[in-house]
């Protein structure tokens, strides 16, 4: 450089030598990154090392011509040897490794590439080479060199866009797109220079050509970019900035401006910029032509995307009820067969989601083979599919059900995995009773649920008694979520007996429905829905402040009475438990010892240790906590150490066989008494309804008796006069 600047004597020949050097040292590199970088890179060093080889080769031809007297020698040789050397060093980034993997998406880079070179022809005419015809132009070699400045530019233009948006940029290509940029702006000095007849062998704008070979060189130093790059372009790509759709289309605009400055005063357009603006409006052709390929492609790829299910292939859900609506337009018997795998859940939370996947796809297969020409297999989604019969079918649905069934089942030397779910299968048959496919696939679906109430892995078909069930569940349902806010829950209290005194100390609330419709609702008619809906959570603290209120009454008549509530098993793993709780006795200035909590053995079982920690916490407030309708849930004795319980009460299915002289039931009435003594609770025998059952548990030696014997669930003022004074006789 110091010597160019300088102006030495044989700057021409320093420069020419200094480009041979530079290049071929770039050369050697490429290729030796072509031995260390991994396969899919391997072609782009190549290309690479073959473009600097050519360039070395060819300014060797150039300098040797140029010392045989040759002042500018634009020949066919050298221009040949620098045109291969452009056509490599574009292949190169095409196939470089963000240069696309489809021979589409490279062609579209590539026309990119060619649209801003040729747009900057007329651009360039007006800007630098406005008086070109006063230079000698005869020779047509010597014309195509003044084109190198558009090859530069349109490998640059190429080089952004394989770049590509959303992911980071690969520093080898960073320094190969700065030795680019640096040849543009040689190579368009150059050109303005021979232009205007100021260009000698020499010039210090020679150094820009080694400086571009040496940072290709220097780019070859860089470490492959990873081999997911590849994986990543598999997924979903990010969509590029607008700048990057538009870049092969902004220097249009300034060529379609630059060719009517360039008209000359006669009218004509000058001959290399007409030939330009030719040229590119063909190519501007070839890349919309390209482009709505590539949009009827997408538009393709769109469809398939929104009809089909990715993971299975099969038809999805809009496909389904799109093709079940036309069935039903077009008449004829229509059924709809809908199936839910059992225990799909259990797969996906043992091996995986993916093994989940897995599973999905090798079971859509199955059961495609097995439903075959006879109906239409649909995805709906997660583990839910469905089968479309409709037409002449010469398959009833209830023998592609059992096709389906027949098809779930593993195969020899799958029942070991557990991988295997069994499925449940609703069947429905349109007719007079369906307005519209809503309510063909509300009965599929009714009927799938009722055969996973049968046991699983079986079918049914919806039935008018299914479909009334169903629609009167799902009202009473909705009528309950407005029990709560129109007040239309009561309560009522059933007294519980110290059956040494006959003295009534307890009760226990009893939450009831009066029902608009169907008059006053038992807990078993709608508790169930509710712990199915969540509205549990809401009857239970309703319940709370309602029985806390009510014992805080009866307790200025009778100070030592308490009160018991039952808690759902959804209520014990709520963290605000204790807060509803105490805000409950805190309202009704009801202090802890008057309340006993009562919870299934089952709850307390399923617990985690947040629960039973949660229960310790309100026994040591003083609250009372039963385990109520001990001996039917899964007893273990280890619980009885664990959980912070102060009483059990004895299910009435063991009490109510005292009466008949039950010698079992004795023993286990007896043996639970014993239990609780040696664990210090307290026994209550419930369903104590006759004289001989009283007999029987006053016998055994329980504390306390509730049931119809002692009174029936009644309301707080039927309660009261009951409440520390009436005694019980046996």
């Amino acid at each position: 450089m110091i010597w160019l600047v300088a102006a030495l004597p044989g700057a021409a020949l320093v420069s020419d030598l200094g480009a041979m050097a530079v290049s071929s040292w770039a050369a050697v590199l490429c290729v030796g990154a072509a031995r260390r970088h991994p396969v899919p890179l391997r072609r782009f060093w190549w290309l690479l090392a073959t473009t600097m080889a050519l360039a070395a080769l060819g300014r060797t031809v150039w300098t040797v011509e140029r010392l045989s007297g040759i002042d500018l020698p634009h020949t066919p040789l050298v221009g040949g040897l620098f045109t291969a050397g452009i056509v490599t060093g574009t292949a190169a980034l095409l196939c470089s490794r963000a240069g696309g993997s489809s021979l589409i998406g490279q062609a579209r880079t590539l026309l990119d590439g060619v649209i801003v070179g040729l747009a900057l022809i007329p651009i360039g005419w007006v800007v630098v080479f406005r008086d070109l015809a006063a230079a000698d132009l005869s020779d047509p070699l010597r014309t195509f060199g003044l084109l190198y400045p558009m090859f530069d530019l349109m490998q640059l233009t190429i080089l952004v866009a394989v770049a590509g948006p959303g992911r980071p940029m690969w520093r080898a290509l960073t320094l190969i797109g700065a030795g680019l940029a640096i040849r543009a702006g040689a190579d368009a000095v150059y050109v303005s220079l021979v232009a205007h007849g100021s260009y000698v062998p020499g010039h210090p704008v020679d150094v820009c050509w080694p400086l571009s070979y040496l940072l290709v060189g220097l780019a070859s130093r860089y470490p492959s970019p990873g081999c997911g790059d590849r994986e990543d372009d598999a997924g979903e790509s990010p969509l590029p900035p607008w700048w990057r759709v538009a870049l092969p289309y902004l220097p249009v605009g300034g060529a379609i401006v630059a060719v009517m400055v360039s008209r000359q005063p006669t009218g004509q357009t000058p001959h290399l910029v007409f030939v330009g603006m030719m040229a590119l409006l063909g190519v501007l052709a070839l890349r919309q032509g390209l482009a709505a390929n590539e949009n009827l492609w997408l538009v393709a790829r769109l469809r398939r995307l929104a009809y089909s299910d990715q993971l299975t292939g099969l038809p999805n859900r809009l496909t389904f009820i799109r093709r079940l609506r036309r069935a039903l337009r077009v008449g004829g018997p229509v059924a709809v067969v809908l199936l839910d795998l059992d225990g799909f859940k259990q797969v996906n939370d043992r091996f995986g989601h993916a093994a989940g996947d897995r599973l999905l796809t090798t079971i859509a297969a199955r059961m495609r083979d097995a439903i075959g020409p006879d109906g239409m297999i649909a995805r709906l989604g997660g583990d839910e599919f469905a089968v479309l019969v409709a037409g002449d079918r010469p398959v009833a649905p209830e023998r592609l059900a059992v096709r389906l069934l027949a098809a779930l089942e593993p195969l020899p030397g799958e029942e070991d995995l557990g991988v295997h779910p069994s499925a449940s299968i609703g069947i429905a048959e349109y007719g007079p009773q369906h307005s519209s496919h809503t309510d063909l696939l509300r009965d599929a679906d009714i009927a799938m649920y009722a055969a996973k109430a049968a046991g699983k892995s079986a079918w049914r078909t919806c039935t008018p008694e299914l479909r009334e069930s169903a629609v009167s569940r799902a009202e009473l349902i909705a009528d309950l979520r407005r029990a709560v806010d129109e007040g239309q829950l009561l309560m009522e209290f059933q007294p519980i007996v110290d059956l040494a005194t006959g003295t009534v100390r307890s009760a226990e609330a009893l939450v009831r429905w009066r029902h608009p419709r169907l008059g006053v609702l038992t807990p078993a008619r709608f508790l169930p829905l509710a712990e199915e809906t969540g509205l549990i959570l809401a009857i239970d603290r309703w319940v709370i402040h309602e029985a806390c209120r009510a014992a805080a009454t009866w307790r200025e008549r009778a100070p030592e009475v308490t009160v018991a509530v039952n808690i759902a098993a959804a209520h014990l793993c709520r963290p605000d438990l204790i807060a509803t709780v105490t805000g409950a006795m805190g309202a009704a200035g009801l202090p802890p010892r008057a309340l006993t909590l009562e919870l299934t053995e089952s709850a307390l079982i399923e617990g985690s240790e947040a629960v039973l920690d949660r229960l310790a916490q309100l026994r040591d407030l003083g609250i009372r906590i039963a385990i109520d309708d001990f001996g039917t849930g899964y007893s273990s004795l280890s619980y009885l150490h664990r959980i912070p319980a102060t009483e059990l009460k004895i299910d009435r299915s063991f009490v109510s066989r005292l009466g008949a002289g039950d010698s079992r039931a004795y023993a286990t009435v007896e043996m639970v008494n014993r239990l609780a003594g040696a664990f210090d609770l307290a026994v209550v025998a419930e369903g104590v309804e006759t004289g001989a059952q009283h007999a029987a548990v006053t016998a055994i030696g329980c504390r306390q008796g509730q049931g119809w014997r002692y009174g029936r669930p009644s309301a707080l003022p039927d309660l009261l006069p009951t409440l520390a004074h009436e005694r019980i006789s046996g």
